[in-house]
């Protein structure tokens, strides 16, 4: 009765086990990546002008 029990416990913990893999396109992501970088890029240039509004440094 109990190595019953252990197999359908065991059928069980094995079926539930599932993998799912999603696959992204190099190309796609590096261009995803290199937009991501331009906008940091463009709010740090941004920023410090928005700081200092005579344009000339301390």
């Amino acid at each position: 009765m109990s190595l019953r029990i252990l197999l359908v416990a065991l059928s069980l913990s094995l079926s539930a086990c599932v993998t799912i893999n999603i696959y992204f396109p190099a190309a796609a992501a590096e261009k995803a990546a290199d937009r991501i970088i331009d906008e940091v890029w463009q709010l740090r240039e941004a920023q410090p002008a928005a700081e200092s509004p005579s344009g000339s440094k301390p």
